[in-house]
Parts: C-alpha cells; sequence; structure tokens
C-alpha cells in the first residue's frame, strides 16, 4: 500500500548583492569584557578568518528587509516547482528578528512575515495558512518537519518552508564575533507525493537543550560606553563550538538509526553554515560514533566561506546552489540519501534524512 511522504518540488534563494570582505571591519573598535581589545584590526580579522573559514559575507540592500528577500527567494521557488501559488495549503516562514530596517536594530514582527509574504505574493486563498517560527538557527530544519508532519496527516498537500534573515541588522558592531553573521534567503516547497517505496523525508530528530541557552542570546553592545539601549546578538564563540561538538553528532546519529538508512548511504550532509571548522569537526565525530575514522570526500558542501552565517537561510541556501551546480564538486542525484542538520538558539538541534 502506498504511503505519502514530503518531497521536495522547488527551491530558491535570494544572495545579497552586498559582498562584504574583511576590509569592511578595519576601522572597527572592537572591546571584550568591556576593554578595547589592543590587537591590530588586521589581526583581529585574520584571526578570525583562520578559525571560522569565513572570508567574506552578504548584507541585504537598505531598501529591503527580511519578508521582502524572502518573498524573492519564494517566487522562484514558485516557479521552479512549476505550481500555481493559490494551490499552497501552508507558508511557514523560519526566522528570529522579524522586518528590521536598516540602521535601526527595532523588530517587527506583526503581522507575522509568513502574512506579509503571503500578501507580497498576492495569494488570496483564505485557506493557505501563513505563521512564522521562532526556532534559533534550526527554524528551517524545524519548519520542514512541521511540514512533513502535515504532510503526513493529510491536512496539508503543499507548503512551502522559508528560511531568511538579516542579521547585519542586529549585530554588535563592537563584538568581533559578529563578522560571523550575514543576510540571506532560501525556500523550498515540499508536495505529498504517493509511493511504495520510502522517498523524501524519511525520519527526523530534534532535542532542545535550554540549560544551554546562555550560549546565544540577545544582550548588550560590548562597548560599555554605549548608551542608546540597543540588544544585540551575543553567542560564546568557544562555549557554543565545544557544545555543538559533542552534542550534534549524537542528535543526527539519532535520526539516520531512525530512518534505517545506511550512514555508508549517506551522499551529502547540507549542514548549517555557522563554522568552517565546527562543521568538519561534527562530521568527524559523527562518524566515530559508527567507529569510522574518515569523513568521505564530497560529503558535505560549504558556503560559508563566501556567504558567512545567514541562521536558517543557510540550509535551504546550500540545497538551492547544490541543486542548480553553483557549488562547485557537488550535486544532487536522484535516488541518493541527504541529512538536513542544525545547530543554534535554544539550544535546538535538530536533523532529518531525505531521499532524493
Amino acid at each position: 500500500m502506498n504511503k505519502i511522504y514530503s518531497v521536495i518540488t522547488g527551491t530558491g534563494s535570494y544572495i545579497p548583492e552586498n559582498i562584504i570582505s574583511g576590509d569592511h571591519f578595519k576601522d572597527a573598535s572592537f572591546y571584550d569584557n568591556g576593554l578595547k581589545l589592543d590587537k591590530e584590526n588586521a589581526e583581529i580579522i585574520h584571526k578570525f578568518s583562520e578559525i571560522t573559514e569565513i572570508v567574506e559575507r552578504r548584507y541585504a540592500c537598505d531598501n529591503l528587509v527580511n519578508s521582502d528577500i524572502a518573498a524573492i527567494a519564494a517566487r522562484k521557488a514558485i516557479e521552479d516547482a512549476g505550481i500555481d501559488q493559490e494551490s499552497l495549503d501552508q507558508i511557514i516562514f523560519c526566522h528570529n528578528f522579524g522586518d528590521v530596517k536598516a540602521n535601526s536594530n527595532r523588530m517587527d514582527m506583526l503581522p507575522a512575515l509568513a502574512a506579509k509574504v503571503k500578501q507580497e505574493l498576492n495569494i488570496e486563498n483564505p485557506d493557505c495558512v501563513a505563521y512564522d517560527v521562532i526556532f534559533g538557527c534550526p527554524g528551517w530544519v524545524q519548519g520542514v518537519i512541521q511540514a512533513d508532519y502535515l504532510i503526513r496527516s493529510g491536512d496539508a498537500k503543499k507548503v512551502m518552508v522559508i528560511g531568511s534573515e538579516t542579521l547585519s541588522r542586529i549585530i554588535d558592531p563592537h563584538d568581533r564575533d559578529s563578522m560571523i553573521f550575514s543576510d540571506g534567503a532560501g525556500v523550498v516547497i515540499f508536495e505529498a507525493k504517493e509511493s511504495e517505496e520510502p522517498i523524501g523525508i524519511i525520519a527526523h530528530k530534534s532535542q532542545t537543550f535550554a540549560s544551554h541557552a546562555s550560549l546565544l542570546l540577545m544582550g548588550n553592545s560590548n562597548n560599555p560606553g554605549e548608551t542608546n539601549g540597543n540588544t544585540y546578538l551575543k553567542m560564546n564563540g568557544r562555549k557554543l563550538y565545544e557544545f555543538a561538538v559533542v552534542t550534534v553528532p549524537k542528535v543526527v546519529k539519532e535520526a539516520i538509526d531512525k530512518s534505517g538508512v545506511p550512514i555508508t548511504d549517506i551522499k551529502t550532509v547540507f549542514i548549517h553554515q555557522a563554522n568552517g571548522k565546527m562543521d568538519n569537526a561534527i562530521m568527524k565525530r559523527l562518524f566515530k560514533l559508527y567507529e569510522i575514522e574518515s569523513v568521505p570526500e564530497k560529503l558535505v558542501p560549504m558556503t560559508i566561506s563566501w556567504l558567512g552565517n545567514s541562521s536558517v537561510a543557510t540550509i535551504p541556501t546550500l540545497i538551492d546552489l547544490v541543486k542548480n551546480g553553483k557549488v562547485e564538486g557537488y550535486k544532487i542525484q536522484k535516488g541518493e540519501y541527504a541529512v538536513f542538520a542544525s545547530v543554534g538558539a535554544g539550544m535546538h538541534i535538530n536533523a532529518v534524512v531525505y531521499k532524493f
């Protein structure tokens, strides 16, 4: 008897035009523990790139907000899927900071960004329900899990899952960790497909480690002289790295084991682009859990060196780029298994096993 599975039928992404190299930060005043760093900025920037593998990142143009860039990517995904946008049953918009205007730092989440995108797309169908998911960087993967529940229940046949963020608007210019963050949007459309053999989303796993929530949260500027009352995205980079390297592989393993797919059959891992060296360490630890000493070549496509960390947008953007042959050395083949995995504020970790 055929079962219903959630299958990707369309993807789209928006990569901002503004390329921000390390030189953008050469005149910054970086502080730590209330004291101005006494190192040269060139040295700080070089060390940062060495640790994270980030050379440049992208910032959205001043005239665009988060829902704008999401709508651009959404149109591409609808066209790629070849569907009537009025046939969408759900729009799930995964983000963390709403619409933030340039030079503002004020967050606008009302109405929901998903409703704004629906309006921008001129979708009239009232049965197309639009809502947001706030789940840290793993938000898009969690939105995918939510879409799968809806599709498998029969309540939805077509679900658009958006991951979009403009982190450049809420970062502390006096925090060297701010160089990790960027802007971008990625959109994937999932549709219900009947099949005798498992296809699309096979299994998933999510966990929340709230006791570690302080690793990534909102806080005051590193500059003690700033008195404007703004709060900024702050993270404990070293502790977060240690937490992720130990914990993420275990969650990914649970998802893979739940799927029944041998890890040797996983051909691609679309992992949240948070830190290049961290992602590599996570993969090594994952394979060691299976008593495999080396990670297969061409397993993990990476865009962090030129796109930075755009939070919820990294994985859907990466899927779209690989699907369209824009990440050298990587391609999606029908019948192959992949994993989507992420970690972030909450602290949340999640993973999905998918068959193309």
